[in-house]
């Protein structure tokens, strides 16, 4: 993904959300852009990068990936790049909104979304995450 998609990407996620204080990233060409680092500037994000080779600094995109990969792109064999991306696409969409994740207190980021206190019920959840 080019250094302007993410761009386009994270103002998107903005303009819903707000701009976060720092994103973890790993060292791809994307996230070492300078359009990236101008961007951080303008906006007061600071950007935190991984060390190279220590994938677990970054452990909930591992775990995403790991699940998208096991459960998708190694279930299934797809006929054309249009079928790879309507399941792909399903797949994320059901994952950022609906599935219940442990670092959400086992609720749906739906659910998180529209009732941050809920975390506060699961006493095992880390609250300084957010």
């Amino acid at each position: 993904m080019p250094a302007k998609r993410v761009i386009k990407a994270l103002d998107t996620i903005a303009f819903e959300r707000g701009y976060p204080a720092n994103i973890r990233m790993d060292n791809g060409p994307e996230f070492i852009s300078t359009a990236l680092a101008l961007w951080s500037e303008k906006h007061k994000v600071t950007l935190l990068h991984i060390q190279p080779g220590e994938p677990t600094q970054n452990a909930h995109i591992e775990r995403n990936n790991g699940t998208m990969r096991q459960e998708v792109l190694d279930a299934y064999m797809f006929w054309s790049l249009a079928q790879a991306r309507e399941l792909i696409y399903s797949w994320q969409d059901d994952y950022n909104h609906e599935r219940p994740h442990s670092a959400l207190g086992y609720v749906s980021p739906k659910s998180f979304i529209s009732n941050p206190k809920i975390v506060n019920m699961n006493p095992m959840f880390f609250h300084g995450i957010f």
